[in-house]
């Protein structure tokens, strides 16, 4: 019976092998080096680090296990769950764009480039798109916009209309607009400060999309109002989502059981785990973001 492992020791960008570590390790522990780390305003960051083979394997939606060094004397004992912002395989890169909110994110905040940061994955299930589709539609707010960027990536090489719904509450925080651009996606800001976020406006710009025949599927984070409204439209007009969940998370690996929630399968509730039994899953079954 052939050995399986899951995860492998650390893999260390530019001295480690693809051949140190069996091939059908599925999770790796890389110690990658930061290229760069910039701040985008005052409360979120981008981090663009090294990548192994193995993490460059990331699909959209999947994130990894990012070890935190601690901001202050305490130690920090959990790492942070971080969704994957781009992947750049040609350039061997990883990008994180993350709200610093915690004593873990302003934590991983202190990194400079030349550091090393040590990243677990990738882990979860990542975002799928149907071949068959011609448009979709992303709607998001916050850092959910930094999940949703990657597959809109993914739609728009493979030849999919993208139509981005971004929210915030000014445009200062209008994240990843020109990650939408660059793929050629039609972007609809929409702020608070000018209103145009309010949940009635945005159904109404979702319709509109519904009846121009440019909706054939529904993607989502980081906003539990706007996810209602988007599966509520879902069920009405038949159009299939995913919703990517943002979770506090322990292991990330599943036995732990912290980042449970609950879902309605066929009538009935159920607990799934959001770190291995997603963190995407059917727009349908979710009950709440």
């Amino acid at each position: 019976m052939q050995d399986f492992h899951y995860a492998s020791q650390p893999f260390v960008v530019g001295r480690s092998t693809d051949t140190d570590f069996p091939a059908c390790t599925t999770v790796e522990e890389t110690l990658t080096t930061v290229l760069s780390h910039e701040w985008v305003n005052d409360e979120y960051k981008h981090m663009v680090v090294t990548a192994s083979p193995k993490a460059l394997t990331v699909k959209p939606g999947q994130f990894f296990h990012i070890l935190c060094p601690s901001s202050d004397e305490g130690d920090l004992w959990f790492r942070r769950p971080q969704s994957v912002y781009a992947i750049d395989r040609e350039g061997g890169r990883l990008e994180f764009l993350y709200k610093c909110v915690g004593r873990g994110t302003h934590g991983l905040a202190t990194l400079k480039p030349g550091e090393n940061c040590n990243i677990l994955g990738p882990l979860g299930i990542g975002f799928t798109v149907d071949s068959a589709w011609k448009n979709i539609v992303v709607l998001g707010r916050g850092v959910g916009l930094a999940t949703l960027a990657p597959i809109s990536q993914m739609a728009g090489d493979a030849g999919v209309g993208v139509t981005a719904i971004l929210s915030a509450r000014n445009k200062e925080y209008l994240l990843s607009h020109e990650r939408f651009e660059k793929i050629g996606a039609s972007i609809v800001p929409v702020t608070d400060d000018d209103g145009s976020s309010d949940i009635q406006n945005v159904e109404r710009i979702l319709l509109e999309l519904i009846a121009a025949a440019r909706a054939d599927a529904f993607y989502t984070c980081g906003s539990n109002r706007l996810f209602q409204v988007m599966k509520r439209l879902g069920a009405q007009h038949g159009i299939p989502g995913q919703i990517a969940m943002e979770q506090i998370m322990a292991c990330g690996l599943g036995p732990c059981y912290v980042c449970v929630k609950t879902f309605e399968v066929n009538g009935e509730r159920v607990l799934r785990r959001v770190c291995v039994e997603g963190p995407v899953f059917d727009i349908q079954e979710a009950v709440g973001c």
